[in-house]
């Protein structure tokens, strides 16, 4: 009889199978290529800026952001995940904090550009988690960010595949709850109640969905790991395409 593997987000041990960093992982690569299409579109240069990464988990994207040339914070609200992204972090100079997104503790208009990673599907107080990053981005600033959108599809995935299904299960259960995934037009809305002015939505998804299921199971089986899975899933953009399950988007603070 197969054993189980044990779910556990921010952990490191070899018999844990976690569903956070996965999706870091597989995300990694079109978090970085929506990020170098928003500097090309504000012409901002990252050498001689600041970012903010929230929710930063084991520290990939704020690594990602730190190789672009940016002076980076990532922020989590997780000491498990702070303490391996700090015992991953390869001399970047990136400063961790252990802070929820809705309670920052950084300066009023410190940042030239905030990511907000695996916060905005999960938090339950979604107008301070923005309030908190149109605070710390100065006039004209970035927000950038990638969620979930609530859909018949992404409940399937999100709320039965991810954390439901036996064979594909990779999450705890009630970390995703359909109330808490928001339509890019709500999103929209909640952004410009906190003065950030939605400047664009990105669709992204698996190359192929199937590609993603083999990846999962692979993964609880112990036949692939961590690391496999990014080139087995390949995510890519779909600027022009209606997002049925993740998207990226980028909004503007208002002097």
């Amino acid at each position: 009889m197969t054993t189980a593997p044990r779910i556990a987000l921010d952990s490191a041990g070899p018999a844990a199978v976690d569903g956070r960093y996965i999706r870091a992982l597989t995300f990694q690569s079109v978090r970085l290529e929506y990020l170098r299409y928003v500097l090309r579109e504000l012409s901002l240069a990252a050498a001689g800026s600041r970012a903010l990464v929230v929710g930063s988990g084991r520290g990939l994207p704020a690594r990602g952001l730190a190789r672009l040339g940016f002076e980076v914070v990532a922020a989590d609200p997780s000491p498990a995940a702070t303490a391996l992204a700090m015992e991953a972090d390869d001399g970047l100079g990136i400063t961790y904090l252990t802070t929820p997104a809705e309670e920052l503790d950084l300066p009023v208009a410190s940042c030239d550009l905030v990511y907000c990673a695996d916060t905005l599907e999960i938090t339950e107080k979604p107008a301070a988690v923005l309030a908190e990053a149109a605070r710390v981005l100065r006039p004209g600033g970035a927000f950038v960010y990638d969620t979930v959108n609530r859909t018949a599809v992404s409940r399937l995935i999100y709320l039965g595949a991810f954390q439901a299904f036996p064979g594909t299960r990779i999450m705890p259960r009630g970390r995703y709850a359909a109330r808490r995934l928001r339509r890019p037009a709500e999103l929209a809305e909640a952004l410009d109640r906190a003065g950030l002015s939605t400047k664009d939505v990105s669709a992204f998804k698996p190359r192929d969905v199937r590609s993603l299921v083999r990846a999962t199971r692979g993964r609880r089986r112990g036949t692939l790991t961590d690391e496999q899975l990014p080139e087995l899933v390949d995510m890519v953009l779909e600027p022009e395409g209606s997002p049925m399950v993740t998207y990226l988007g980028y909004a503007l603070h208002r002097a």
